[in-house]
């Protein structure tokens, strides 16, 4: 969602004459588009902002600071770092032509207005270092669910939806223009729901109805999303994906704790048996789907007894991926506001290391279940360790690596497994399965 933003944001100033420089020696204004989800995305841009200051001993150049961690600490961000000057949060990117003017003449500012109808729809955003392969599509904004941990609903706001049709355009332009997969992305994609006037007649449309139109743009445009909320995700979903081809048979469904008690203190809004329910769904409809997850470790009160039930989600689920972390309070959060940190660090280090070294075993074990079986690929670069290989990623989102040949980025490949890592696949190619 920060990549696609930033595309959004250089649309914005290169309507107005304004252009990206890939080169930091060359720029008037550097913009730092920033995350505030964990700690450690902030602290990441205070160091960004420490090794900038050497380039500005050496010439004028003005720093921006954008995104979330502009809203969430607004002023405080120009009283506490020196060498920055304007910061802006994500619902007044339009207003970054008239800020840069400012800006020139002296002027140091905030501005972190939060809107309930921003999204940017009639904008289309200007593609950054892209493969030109994948693209991201924002559908809605915000969140308002509340997580007791997130800072996201007090950085981002509300839930609010695009018109479905300024998605399915956007969707059609960048497959004309050769993408052949694009994401559809959202604090909670599957959440969307837009309700306007057609004409003679208000009418809804939900994400389900929303992929559907995506998909049936071409059978050769893949469409994938992120990230989905376990409490919205359907069976009409879930059949919608069955009934499409082209629909990646990927669901990143975030578990967070396989704790009924640390559930319900993280305000997330389902059960264990409920998320399970939701896994047998994905199973019943979609056999060959993989599933991905965040989760959490270390939250606030999490018991040794809560910790092994996480370990125990994991092996009923057999995720393919999964984004892992130790709890850090965000400012602002229900948590801070009405919890206790009181987790010891290394415990927290010792439980997320559990998690890692049981969610690699299970990798592996799925991957190679793969070895042997054949997957559409579509080809999306050159492999970082050979110039002589390929890569791209099946339905599934698995990395496969393969021997170049005569093949090129972009192509649908027919490539059977021959091994595997824990993180990614290898294989030969068959044929392709372009016409």
């Amino acid at each position: 969602m920060n990549f696609a933003d930033s595309e959004v944001i250089n649309a914005i100033l290169i309507r107005e004459g304004y252009k990206l420089t890939p080169d930091d020696n060359a720029a008037d204004f550097i913009l730092i588009n920033t995350c505030a989800i964990r700690d450690n995305a902030e602290q990441r841009i205070r160091k960004r902002l420490h090794e900038l200051k050497a380039l500005q001993r050496q010439r004028p150049v003005k720093i921006g600071i954008l995104g979330c961690m502009a809203e969430r600490l607004q002023k405080q961000l120009l009283e506490e770092e020196d060498n920055v000057s304007f910061v802006v949060g994500p619902d007044a990117y339009r207003k970054l032509p008239i800020i840069l003017r400012q800006t020139i003449n002296g002027a140091k500012t905030a501005e972190t207005t939060l809107s309930e109808d921003e999204t940017y729809a009639d904008i289309t955003p200007v593609r950054l270092n892209g493969n030109g392969i994948s693209g991201y599509i924002s559908i809605m904004r915000g969140c308002q669910n509340y997580c007791a941990y997130c800072v996201v609903p007090y950085t981002r706001g509300k839930e609010r939806s695009r018109d479905p049709q300024t998605i399915v355009n956007e969707a059609r332009m960048l497959f004309e223009q050769g993408y052949r997969e694009v994401t559809l992305l959202g604090q909670n994609v599957n959440s969307y729901k837009w309700t306007g006037d057609t004409g003679n007649e208000v009418s809804a449309t939900g994400f389900p109805q929303l992929m559907a139109r995506v998909a049936d743009i071409s059978p050769l445009l893949r469409v994938r999303f992120a990230t989905s909320h376990p409490k919205d995700l359907s069976d009409e979903l879930l059949q919608v994906m069955s009934e499409h081809r082209n629909i990646c048979r990927c669901i990143h469904l975030p578990v967070q704790s396989g704790s009924e008690r640390i559930l319900k203190l993280m305000n997330r809004r389902y059960t264990p048996d409920w998320y399970l329910n939701r896994i047998d769904a994905i199973r019943r409809f979609l056999p060959d789907c993989s599933i991905t997850t965040d989760v959490i470790a270390g939250f606030c009160s999490e018991t040794e007894e809560d910790h092994q039930a996480t370990l125990q989600m994991f092996r009923k689920v057999r995720y393919d991926y999964a984004y892992m972390f130790k709890f850090s309070m965000r400012p602002n959060t229900y948590a801070e506001r009405h919890l206790q940190d009181d987790i010891p660090e290394d415990v927290k280090i010792h439980r997320l290391e559990e998690i890692i070294a049981l969610q690699g075993e299970i990798a592996l074990e799925n991957n190679r279940r793969d070895i042997g079986k054949t997957f559409e690929v579509l080809t999306e670069g050159t492999s970082h360790r050979s110039k002589e290989q390929l890569f791209g990623r099946n339905s599934q989102n698995k990395v496969i690596v393969f021997d170049r040949g005569n093949h090129h980025t972009g192509e649908y490949l027919q490539v059977k497994v021959t091994d595997c890592t824990a993180a990614t696949l290898k294989g030969i190619v068959v044929n392709s399965t372009e016409e």
